[in-house]
């Protein structure tokens, strides 16, 4: 929605998380390759043999994982039909899953379709995590609890003391973590991403989700992936067959590519790259008068501007794109209780400077328009 209406008053489009700039040309020579070597019919349902070995190297490269791409790994067609199809491969009805909020749209509506409760537990007014809270909502129901770190839409990256916490409490209620990490090469200031299954009798109770839209720029290739142990990857396979059959074969290739062939240094600069925008981007929110914390991680900021309207959250957020010229998500998108995110807006800065410096001279201007 917000970006029609982006488009329908030539608004700069803040409000979905996907880059405005090229992907690397390896990826893009790999998949062009790859459709004039005719791989074009269906791939293994559950991935590509090359795509998953080069994946399940990198895993050990990055974290030190034990990843075999034979019996842990399955490439789904995105991050989105990642989580569907471990919900439904795992979760029973009437079972529970504990979700963070705020939270990224689809995890609640995915756990309702599964026939199960979301048991949402709110972040602190600083995004950290409140454990006493989190352990009462944990109960013999709890199947699984969603972690999404680097996260959408707060940038807050989980420390491991945290997760830490989080895996105590998952082993003492025998529940699985469901990690989604798709922005695990998009952190700043020296934080860093611990992969919930590197922890300690975590391996096995731990489905990693990530993917290459947010690492490579390649949102609409729709290529994500899941790492789970043998037992569970095989329920998961099960259901990603019966929703997709199989993600996009030469679009695998390319990602293969990719991965085979960018230097290791392609990763580290990933964060500087997107620190750059965040470390021009966020000053001017400060400066227009919203508050927010800034990120950790990922490419969203999600701002109060409670100091600057007494609007309702989409209201404010279509004057924005009206008036200013700028497109936010409402904060009520992330909430199960809309009046949590009525005094909020979320921004991505995904985008290349010279639009994000366009963005920062409208929005400074806020206070002269209301």
């Amino acid at each position: 929605m917000m970006t029609r209406l982006a488009n329908e008053h030539d608004a700069i489009n803040l409000s979905q998380g996907f880059p405005n700039f090229e992907a690397p040309d390896t990826l893009k020579i790999g998949a062009g390759r790859a459709i004039y070597d005719d791989i074009n019919q269906y791939a293994i349902t559950w991935g590509t043999k090359r795509y998953r070995e080069a994946l399940a190297e990198k895993y050990a490269d990055w974290y030190g994982m034990d990843v075999d791409p034979e019996q842990h790994l399955t490439v789904t067609c995105g991050a989105t039909e990642a989580m569907m199809s471990v919900l439904l491969a795992i979760v029973d009805p009437k079972e529970e899953v504990i979700v963070f909020e705020p939270f990224y749209e689809n995890y609640g509506p995915d756990t309702v379709l599964c026939e199960a409760t979301p048991v949402f537990v709110p972040l602190t007014n600083d995004w950290s995590i409140d454990f006493d809270r989190l352990r009462a909502a944990f109960s013999n129901r709890t199947r699984a609890i969603i972690v999404n770190t680097p996260n959408n839409p707060t940038g807050r990256v989980f420390t491991r003391e945290e997760l830490e916490q989080i895996a105590a409490l998952c082993q003492e209620f025998d529940a699985y973590a469901i990690t989604d990490e798709v922005y695990e090469h998009i952190i700043y200031d020296d934080v860093e991403h611990i992969p919930m299954a590197t922890l300690d009798g975590m391996s096995d109770r731990t489905i990693t989700i990530s993917g290459a839209s947010k690492t490579f720029a390649v949102t609409g290739w729709r290529i994500g992936t899941t790492v789970a142990h043998p037992v569970l990857s095989d329920a998961i396979r099960k259901v990603h067959d019966f929703l997709t059959v199989g993600a996009a074969a030469p679009l695998q290739e390319g990602v293969a590519d990719g991965l085979e062939m960018l230097p290791d240094s392609y990763y580290a600069e990933l964060g500087d790259l997107y620190g750059r925008k965040r470390d021009l981007f966020y000053p001017a929110l400060i400066e227009a008068g919203f508050k927010c914390y800034k990120p950790e991680g990922a490419y969203y900021v999600l701002a109060d501007f409670s100091d600057l309207s007494d609007l309702p959250d989409d209201e404010f957020s279509f004057w924005l794109t009206s008036e200013i010229g700028v497109a936010p998500v409402p904060g009520s998108s992330f909430y199960s209780d809309p009046q949590d995110g009525r005094h909020l807006a979320r921004f991505a800065f995904c985008k290349t400077e010279d639009l994000l410096e366009q963005a920062a001279e409208r929005l400074i201007t806020i206070r002269s328009r209301i």
